[in-house]
């Protein structure tokens, strides 16, 4: 799968997904560290990527402005990472990238939403 990791996204789970064979971008990679939520937005589109992030202000930017190519939220902190990578195999396992774009999913420890969104 196609994934652009925001800044915000631990290293060890960066790490964790390209160990599991997927097509990695960080946004630092690419120039865009200091870019706004809305232009990294528009470039996981422009991409094809699913965004994957910690910053729970992109479901405004999704549902409210209709914008982005799908985004996984991460409800994840130190103690919860191995929880939260499980419950993030299972999503990647269970939804195609075609199913994850126009997605808002929330990944948290003890299980995911999952929301289709109109865009």
């Amino acid at each position: 799968m196609r994934f652009l990791l925001d800044q915000d996204v631990y290293t060890v789970t960066a790490r964790f997904l390209v160990d599991a064979g997927h097509d990695v971008v960080l946004v630092a990679q690419i120039g865009l560290s200091q870019a706004s939520d809305e232009e990294i937005l528009k470039i996981a589109q422009e991409q094809s990527r699913i965004l994957i992030t910690r910053d729970r202000d992109y479901g405004n930017l999704v549902f409210v402005k209709a914008m982005g190519s799908g985004v996984i939220y991460l409800r994840i902190l130190p103690t919860t990472v191995n929880k939260v990578h499980n419950e993030l195999v299972r999503v990647i396992e269970t939804y195609s990238q075609v199913e994850l774009v126009g997605a808002f999913v929330v990944v948290q420890p003890d299980g995911h939403r999952f929301r289709k969104v109109s865009l």
